[in-house]
């Protein structure tokens, strides 16, 4: 057995119903929020907000499947997908997005990925409007 050496297991983080954390939260691993999160959160892994869950903020991270209620700036960089009891309201930056029917979105998305650059508008219960412009 090496001496010194670090073992990096991914660790799963939980933020609870009923629990209210007023702040920003750093994560190297996966985390899940069924309670409410007003600031930020930045995590290596993949955010999970659950049908309890509220973050009001900011969320970054690799990916996230959001079921709860979100007012943040998000910002995957792989997939997010939007779970049809979501209700988002804020700019999304993602290489990915899914969408299930159901869900709500109000705000504004870009996307960047092979060489073309997307920005999509949407509003509630309207269609999107999408405007493309090739990159050099």
């Amino acid at each position: 057995m090496a001496k010194n050496a670090e073992i990096e297991s991914p660790s799963i983080n939980l933020l609870g119903t009923g629990t209210v954390v007023k702040g920003n939260i750093t994560s190297t691993g996966d985390f899940r929020i069924d309670g409410t999160l007003i600031g930020s959160i930045q995590s290596k892994g993949k955010v999970v907000v659950g049908p309890t869950g509220i973050v009001e903020g900011e969320i970054s991270c690799q990916n996230a499947d959001i079921s709860g209620n979100i007012k943040a700036h998000v910002t995957v960089s792989e997939l997010l997908t939007l779970k049809s009891t979501s209700r988002l309201v804020g700019d999304i930056k993602t290489s990915k997005l899914a969408i299930e029917p159901g869900a709500l979105f109000s705000g504004s998305c870009k996307m960047e990925a092979n060489g073309l650059k997307e920005s999509v508008t949407t509003v509630f219960n309207e269609p999107a409007k999408v405007k493309e412009t090739a990159t050099s």
